[in-house]
């Protein structure tokens, strides 16, 4: 007896089951749909991403609407379009036996017209974003003041996107004797607010430990130098050849220029993230489940709804602001009972958030170190011995036997096979013979930031740095930049001035090392940065450069932390001797030695960068665009720009 059948489906339903090839209820599926069909309730349900939950509230929810009423009964509000669409066709797989149900799916960056046309033909399940719903509502296009179910999936993550009005609008727009159903991996305030608000006495479903990750997900984290992270990704991905991952960036530049990267070192990369326009989203991902793409870059937005199956690795490139999304990341892998790998890539000043992770995923991480070139290349030996082990003949070749054996004649069994792994091995051999070892290397200081004087953790270092009022920054841009790029708090940068061609900032002691080797070199989209910390930390008139040779002065009026006074007194010309904003244009680091992989996008397909100085700043809770209602747009620095400047 199929378990499906214990759970009080109906023959419909099992049919559809029958088809899907679902032999066993998933946990959730188990506890959810016997109390969702046996009592008229609201149910408030955590479980993990891939765990799944669509079925949990999916089979209980059809076999309750009335097929024959084409009056709309049901509201399922979802995150963003990839999930809303995915939804919208499991419904559909599942109510294929059940005639005249009809589900519509409402999503920014369609025809809001053509989306209202279908509702109005007859649709007892809508499943919507928030914004395009509301957009809808607001246009008197939708009435869903009759429905009887509203189910929430993914809440946390609709309320980490900035949806919390939206979807207290269109609650409230709803009947108060609905059941509502909610479905969420983890259980923040804001969500257990909306279940206090619109809920009565909810039935509670937790599978594993609340907030906590999914057990066929193993967690491990790698420390380097910041300056090194990158190499870091390269080096993982060569030691796991089969390799089929989602890399987690923090801000969209940072997805766009890893991406680009790998691009080029040979590796099949993509980017995905919210400056792409859905045509190119769709296209990338479109490769991405066809597996032409084995590491999708992509920031946490991007990535929420996508259910691809057997990824191999989840990689944080870098963690997320908020650690309850590591759980969301991590859920990418490990689904379906399959296991499945999460990696963090981080710093040593990083290291008390693997801690804070760790208390609430309820999970411990293992650390390792970066694997050796000789270890990647033994990796890749047996990795390509199995390979031609594993290769199914083609008995065409047969015809150019006797060819190929005149070419190879007087070769021993030994000597063939050494030459033929050589022609794909000798590759790895060169690059790694180059390279040095990365493991251990996390917590040593960067050659770059030694001087001649003793920092101290607290002491204030004073920084100056070649990009200034010419590359289009004004002192409140540049923090917010250095903030983003250095991944430190708000006050953490301070003392900001911005001149001309060049500018000064101050951090803690504390965070020399991660300043000067994450700046120096650092490519602004063509523009290579460089940073010094400057003799007097208050901000002398003279800097010397490391050879201890002055770099020209500055006139005017100074307080003691090197910004000008109140007064207004006026700076003289730049002198000769100063650093210009255009002086470093050494190329960007060697990498056109990186043996080529199979399969890997040519730059071309990427997106393109942007032009100089053309940041964009990522907000925690951005506000929604009006272009795309299903997505929440960021404050650009350009709108920062007409803001009066305030003291830093």
């Amino acid at each position: 007896m199929n378990k499906f059948e214990q759970l009080g489906l109906n023959e419909s339903l099992l049919l559809a089951i029958k088809d899907l090839g679902f032999e066993n209820p998933s946990e959730v599926q188990e506890k959810a749909i016997p109390v969702l069909l046996e009592q008229n309730t609201d149910l408030v349900a955590l479980a993990q991403t891939g765990t799944g939950k669509t079925a949990a509230f999916g089979f209980p929810l059809i076999q309750k609407i009335d097929a024959e009423d084409r009056s709309t009964q049901a509201l399922i509000l979802s995150p963003t379009r990839e999930l809303c669409l995915q939804i919208t066709n499991e419904i559909k797989q599942y109510s294929k036996y059940v005639k005249g149900l009809h589900t519509v799916a409402v999503y920014g960056g369609a025809s809001i017209t053509e989306q209202a046309r279908e509702i109005k033909r007859g649709a007892q399940v809508i499943v919507a974003t928030p914004g395009r719903m509301q957009d809808m509502i607001n246009r008197g296009l939708v009435n869903i003041k009759n429905i009887s179910y509203c189910i929430l999936d993914e809440a946390d993550e609709m309320l980490n996107m900035g949806f919390y009005d939206d979807i207290v609008s269109i609650l409230s727009d709803t009947p108060d004797e609905k059941k509502t159903w909610l479905f969420s991996a983890t259980m923040p305030a804001e969500v257990a607010r909306i279940a206090k608000k619109f809920m009565a006495d909810p039935v509670e479903i937790t599978v594993g430990h609340k907030n906590s990750g999914s057990a066929t997900v193993s967690h491990e984290f790698y420390c380097v130098n910041a300056r090194d992270r990158y190499e870091a990704l390269k080096r993982l991905a060569d030691a796991n050849p089969d390799i089929f991952s989602v890399v987690f960036c923090r801000t969209k530049r940072d997805t766009q220029a890893v991406a680009e990267k790998l691009i080029e070192d040979g590796y099949s990369a993509a980017a995905l993230h919210g400056d792409l326009s859905q045509a190119q989203r769709d296209g990338v991902m479109k490769s991405f489940r066809g597996r032409q793409i084995q590491m999708l870059v992509a920031t946490d937005v991007a990535a929420r709804g996508i259910d691809v199956d057997n990824i191999t690795h989840v990689v944080n490139y870098q963690l997320p602001d908020e650690i309850e999304t590591y759980n969301h990341r991590s859920g990418r892998t490990g689904r379906a009972g399959k296991l499945g790998t999460s990696i963090v890539i981080i710093t040593k000043s990083e290291l008390r958030k693997i801690s804070s992770i760790e208390r609430i995923i309820q999970q411990k991480f293992q650390e390792k170190t970066i694997p050796s070139g000789i270890e990647i290349c033994e990796i890749q030996l047996l990795h390509l011995a199995n390979k031609i082990k594993d290769t199914e003949v083609d008995h065409e070749i047969d015809n150019y036997l006797p060819a190929i054996n005149e070419v190879l004649d007087g070769l021993s069994k030994e000597e063939l096979i050494k030459k033929m792994v050589s022609v794909e091995f000798n590759r790895f051999i060169e690059y790694y013979k180059k390279k040095r070892d990365l493991s251990g290397d996390g917590g040593q200081r960067s050659e770059r930031s030694s001087e001649p004087r003793e920092i101290r953790a607290g002491d204030p270092v004073r920084y100056f740095v070649n990009i200034g009022a010419r590359d289009d920054f004004d002192w409140m841009q540049l923090k917010d930049f250095l903030k983003e790029t250095l991944d430190l708090g708000r006050d953490d940068v301070f003392k900001v001035d911005v001149k001309e061609g060049f500018s000064f900032f101050n951090t803690d002691g504390e965070h020399t090392e991660k300043v000067m080797s994450i700046l120096n070199g650092y490519d602004m989209n063509g523009r290579r940065i460089n940073v010094e910390i400057s003799k007097n930390d208050g901000g002398s008139r003279e800097r010397r450069d490391h050879n201890g040779r002055s770099s020209g002065g500055f006139r005017g009026d100074r307080n003691s932390g090197g910004e000008r006074r109140s007064s207004g007194g006026s700076f003289g010309p730049r002198k000769e001797g100063g650093f210009r904003s255009d002086r470093n244009d050494a190329p960007r680091g060697e990498r056109s030695d990186r043996p080529r992989r199979e399969g890997g996008f040519n730059r071309d397909s990427a997106a393109p960068k942007r032009a100089p100085g053309s940041f964009q700043r990522e907000e925690r809770a951005p506000r929604r665009s009006s272009e795309n209602n299903d997505r929440p747009a960021g404050r650009s620095f350009e709108a920062a720009k007409s803001r009066r400047p305030r003291k830093s």
